[in-house]
């Protein structure tokens, strides 16, 4: 008997959805951690940064200010009036999009893989396998947030409107995954390129995401070998770059 309940104490256990704060993985391998994976890092967006970052509400204020600005000066008031009107209208559709986009994200980083739930409309868990990342480019998004984005390799591609808007922008014929607006960005790069470099060389650029890279850090280390008993649990990280709806 006490064995049965040592054996039992040992047995990997299932992922904690209640420590989750957003849409749950219902079970489905493609979204949820295996039981012999170690979860290094969960998250999701911050509010105000996304906002701002993915759905631009910084500048279209700034954009029917100044419209808001030049009606007055040639002394059109009804014309201010009514940039007023759209541009309160805009912001508080903008603003209401971005709420909805944080309280549907949940970004969830393993020893093996990267796990990005998401979904407005639809929830679409998507699969990143760490031996698949190339490089990590950090983006600051003021003091301490910032936006991860990462080069890929192999031949399968993820849609870009699949991803949208936890994709670098603008990068359509190769798109790039991104964590948007997370908090302690240069913490979790960091904790993100180490993980992938245990299973292939990987740039890390901690600047600006452009294309000249500022620093570099590369390890090489082969994965450690696994028993054959957690194959089938692995298999996710051997299929490649997917995603799908729930």
């Amino acid at each position: 008997m006490a064995l049965n309940d040592t054996t039992a104490a040992a047995a990997p256990q299932p992922f904690d959805e209640s420590t989750i704060d957003g849409p749950s993985g219902d079970g489905d391998p493609m979204g949820t951690p295996a039981p012999d994976e170690k979860v290094l890092w969960k998250g999701k967006p911050d509010l105000a940064v996304l906002a701002r970052s993915a759905f631009h509400t910084r500048k279209v204020a700034l954009y029917f200010a100044a419209l808001i600005g030049i009606s007055l000066t040639f002394g059109n008031m009804n014309a201010a009036i009514v940039c007023a009107v759209l541009g309160v209208a805009g912001l508080v559709v903008l603003q209401s999009l971005a709420w909805l986009c944080r309280r549907t994200t949940v970004y969830i980083l393993t020893n093996d893989r990267l796990i990005i739930r998401k979904g407005m409309a639809i929830e679409t868990r998507i699969n990143l396998p760490l031996k698949q990342i190339a490089a990590a480019n950090l983006k600051m998004r003021g003091k301490s947030h910032g936006d991860i984005a990462m080069e890929l390799n192999g031949e399968r591609l993820l849609g870009y409107i699949l991803m949208w808007p936890h994709v670098r922008p603008f990068k359509f014929a190769h798109p790039q995954p991104m964590l948007r607006a997370v908090p302690d960005a240069e913490q979790v790069a960091s904790l993100l390129a180490d993980a992938a470099s245990k299973f292939t060389q990987i740039e890390r650029n901690a600047a600006e995401t452009t294309d000249q890279t500022i620093q570099t850090a590369k390890q090489e280390n082969g994965p450690a070998p696994r028993p054959a008993a957690q194959n089938d649990l692995r298999d996710l990280s051997d299929r490649g770059l997917e995603g799908a709806p729930a």
